[in-house]
């Protein structure tokens, strides 16, 4: 049975389902109905988020630049994070981007995967995740296909252009997952992992 998570709420991962490996990271959101105006309305403004995964070290830090998975960059050296591609537009039910995560293949070093998602060319576009709902990532075990977790993001994100959903972590060798929830004002994925290399 899923789990319904709550911002600042952490869960074990692999403690509770032994030999768990293999998992389908899915997160997804949806563009907000634009108001209507004059004669033909307004159509609405296409939204292109990006959902990322950066692979931080012990240090709290990124090795080097091919520790981003992002549309870019869609595999991890060591096998182990696989970005399945760029959604455009967040159209349609269900996940918009999907991570895949073998967490067998994690290398040693990595302590932690932190799930980002930024809003492409943001200000250019002007635009912010006000224009946002819906906002959520999911964790699926990919055997039996069975949802673990669900954490919907419900707080108003106006203003913000980069959402930090959630981060799995090392503890005392298993696996767990929390809620973060925190939006910030990077304008870019350029922005967001210049957090973690400074």
């Amino acid at each position: 049975m899923s789990v319904n998570l709550q911002k600042g709420q952490r869960v074990d991962l692999t403690k509770g389902n032994k030999g768990l490996s293999k998992i389908l990271v899915g997160l997804g959101w949806d563009a907000s109905a634009p108001v209507s105006r004059g004669l033909f309305g307004k159509k609405p403004a296409n939204i292109d988020c990006d959902a990322s995964v950066l692979m931080i070290n012990k240090l709290g830090k990124l090795s080097s630049m091919e520790s981003v998975i992002y549309f870019g960059h869609l595999k991890s050296s060591c096998g182990s994070v696989t970005h399945t591609g760029d959604n455009l537009t967040g159209d349609g039910d269900g996940d918009d981007e999907q991570v895949l995560v073998d967490l067998s293949k994690v290398p040693e070093e990595i302590d932690k995967l932190i799930f980002v998602v930024n809003i492409y060319d943001c200000i250019n576009r002007k635009q912010d995740f006000g224009l946002i709902n819906n906002a959520f990532i999911r964790i699926v075990n990919t055997s039996g296909n069975v949802e673990l977790l669900k954490y919907n993001l419900s707080e108003n994100y106006a203003g913000k252009t980069s959402l930090i959903l959630g981060e799995m972590y090392r503890n005392n060798g298993e696996w767990k997952f929390s809620a973060t929830g925190e939006g910030t004002n990077d304008p870019s994925l350029k922005s967001i992992i210049g957090r973690y290399t400074n």
